[in-house]
């Protein structure tokens, strides 16, 4: 097959399916699908909108779980959620001590070296686990998806930014920074 015939076909085979994605997608299955992802798109506002971090991290350990149960389908993906949760129940562990000064004092001192702070703020485990998860989700982004989960993912990384911006404020008040050299 010489390469104008390999383009060819390639053409063809992509005709294809992109006609059965739009007859898929006019559907009464799609519908419904889209009526049950407007309900998750809503709650994920919602949640994110909450300002309350522990929350945003509940929720998205739920998602991670459900995926791990119904989608994971190779060992990267397996292995991406498992990493995902085991950062959340990391971070759930901070933001149970991040507002009591004495608990959460040796975190800050663990974290002195300048390359584990940022804005005078300890680059902790959950600073850490909410910039890796939005590098997650920005991947999950760059997939080929529809609209609607599309939309999804955008309300999770909205939800993920405004908890980690909610944990580094908790952070400078506990360590009696002022919000402008935290924020």
């Amino acid at each position: 097959m010489n390469d104008a015939q390999v383009l060819s076909r390639l053409q063809r085979i992509l005709t294809v399916e992109n006609g059965l994605h739009k007859e898929q997608a006019n559907s009464r299955l799609a519908w419904r699908l889209d009526d049950a992802s407007g309900d998750f798109l809503g709650y994920l506002k919602e949640v994110g909108e909450s300002n309350r971090p522990e929350q945003i991290v509940a929720a998205e350990k739920a998602i991670l779980e459900n995926e791990l149960v119904e989608y994971a389908n190779s060992k990267g993906m397996v292995s991406s959620l498992n990493a995902a949760l085991a950062e959340l129940t990391a971070t759930e562990k901070l933001l149970a001590i991040v507002d009591d000064p004495v608990k959460y004092r040796p975190v800050d001192q663990s974290h002195s070296l300048p390359r584990n702070r940022e804005k005078g703020l300890p680059l902790d485990e959950a600073r850490q686990a909410f910039k890796s998860h939005t590098a997650r989700l920005n991947n999950l982004d760059k997939a080929r998806l529809p609209d609607n989960e599309k939309k999804i993912i955008d309300a999770r990384k909205r939800a993920v930014s405004n908890a980690a911006r909610l944990y580094a404020l908790r952070q400078a008040k506990t360590l009696g920074l002022a919000p402008a050299e935290s924020a």
